[in-house]
């Protein structure tokens, strides 16, 4: 008796998940439609050179935020992360002179937000949501009482080279920075125990818990992994805008967040993708690039980035009903 092992167009559909490859073409067909109908500057070098150095502190924060929602939790107060640690960043190099305990001043900012912010989620047991929305507003208010709402120029030329004004090899700093930062998250979530514990955690944290993982710990980890990736991307801006203000990463959050879910990780936790982050965080900065070269307005540009948190999220819920 032959058994037949032919796979009918119909299984192979299903078993071909089409919502793993949304992103990769999404990025396709927008580079198509700006190379297209704005030819005479979106393929050139510099402005493709712009798209990937403007979405390198983007890419930076959509990976910790990768960890985040993969753990099931989520992570509002890194838009305000970024300005404080940027200002904290400016205001030590400039009382000091020191470069690199400017550097440690700013990551000390990220990882004491972020230490907060896990305390309360696994100590006082409320919800990321709640205390991330207001750690955002705690950490907004700081920001603008450090400087009195004052711009602070940023003249150490190390931490302008290191964070965004140099280059190696011919490569602007801020390629190197995003190829790192890409590089380590796919090497923490992939290829090591932590990763696996951060998606068992957010797929279902009472089995996650009972299998002798410490969910407290995952969960405190990725608050603060979070909140530290948001502290280099303040680095970033500053050494590339050679300056900080407190309005530094306020746009950033509906930015990083779509990044992350259009790139594949799961809004319900359980499922992440670093790769697909990276090309999110592309996918937005090129769109940003082509609509101004368009003529958009902010406010349209604001509009269209809204439309695809819609489409991402209405993904998500959908791939979580079906499982």
């Amino acid at each position: 008796m032959t058994v037949s092992t032919q796979v009918s167009p119909r299984g192979w559909m299903k078993r071909f998940d089409t919502k793993n490859y949304v992103v990769y073409v999404g990025f396709v067909l927008v580079f198509v439609f700006f190379a297209a109908t704005q030819t005479q500057y979106f393929l050139t070098p510099t402005n493709l050179s712009n798209i990937v150095i403007q979405a390198a502190p983007v890419t930076v924060m959509a990976i910790g935020i990768v960890f985040v929602l993969s753990a099931g939790e989520i992570d509002l107060s890194i838009g305000s992360v970024v300005a404080l640690s940027a200002l904290t960043a400016a205001v030590t190099v400039r009382a000091t002179d020191q470069w690199w305990l400017a550097v440690l001043a700013s990551l000390a900012v990220g990882a004491a937000v972020g230490l907060l912010n896990g305390m309360f989620v696994t100590l006082v047991r409320l919800p990321s949501f709640l205390v991330t929305l207001a750690t955002m507003g705690l950490v907004a208010g700081l920001a603008r009482q450090l400087t009195n709402l004052q711009s602070v120029p940023v003249t150490d030329n190390t931490l302008v080279w290191i964070f965004g004004g140099g280059e190696l090899l011919g490569i602007p700093i801020l390629v190197w920075w995003t190829v790192a930062a890409v590089g380590i998250g796919w090497a923490l979530l992939r290829q090591m125990r932590y990763g696996a514990h951060v998606l068992a955690v957010g797929n279902n944290a009472s089995a996650a818990r009972v299998s002798g993982i410490k969910v407290n710990r995952v969960r405190v980890m990725v608050l603060v992994g979070s909140a530290m990736t948001a502290a280099v991307a303040g680095l970033l801006y500053a050494g590339r805008l050679q300056g900080a203000r407190y309005t530094l990463g306020e746009a950033d959050l509906m930015t990083v967040i779509a990044a992350a879910i259009v790139g594949g990780t799961s809004l319900f936790g359980g499922k992440g993708s670093i790769v697909g982050a990276l090309i999110g965080s592309l996918l937005m900065s090129m769109l940003n690039n082509g609509l101004v070269l368009a003529g958009l307005t902010v406010s349209q540009q604001m509009v269209a980035r809204a439309v695809i948190i819609l489409v991402a999220v209405s993904f998500s819920l959908r791939g979580k009903k079906n499982q």
